[in-house]
């Protein structure tokens, strides 16, 4: 099954393509949809919606892996990504696409063995378990949520779920 891992953000959102390849992953595609800081929200929205959109179609995903919705200490920023996540769910629903959410905790955790990973560790940690190099953060952050699901999908998600109550 392909899993489409997302990485949501307003300015940048981070997809990866993965298919489980016998005891490897395969990494499809990855990328950044960016948006111009200028540009107005709901032109950014439909970017990035847009955006995903195209990925999706491309590659006939079975499931996206999101990264859940946490409380940002910076309110606007918060505002940013919940917007942003509600476009690219809508992009997922209109292709059909089921979604489930892990927890940024719950991905460090799948892919480094510790849930408090920085970004340079999630990104060592992808490279070693794809070989790939994801040209941002973002790519790699999305990554690191399709291999969260691949990794015990069923299983991560019951304990993202545990740790948002």
């Amino acid at each position: 099954m392909i899993i489409l891992g997302i990485d949501p953000g307003l300015a940048n959102t981070g997809y990866g393509v993965v298919r489980p390849a016998g005891s490897r992953l395969e990494v499809v595609a990855h990328g950044t949809v960016r948006t111009p800081a200028g540009m107005p929200t709901e032109e950014r929205l439909l970017a990035l919606h847009d955006g995903l959109a195209s990925v999706i179609a491309g590659h006939a995903p079975g499931v996206a892996a999101i990264e859940a919705f946490f409380v940002h200490p910076v309110s606007t920023a918060a505002m940013g990504m919940a917007a942003a996540r509600g476009a690219l769910l809508v992009a997922c629903a209109q292709a059909g696409v089921g979604v489930v959410e892990y927890t940024p905790n719950a991905i460090k955790q799948a892919v480094t063995g510790n849930g408090r990973a920085g970004k340079a560790q999630v990104r060592a940690m992808v490279v070693r378990l794809t070989g790939v190099v994801a040209g941002s953060d973002h790519a790699a952050d999305a990554i690191a949520a399709a291999i969260c699901h691949a990794s015990g999908g069923p299983l991560q998600a019951a304990i993202a779920r545990r740790e948002s109550r």
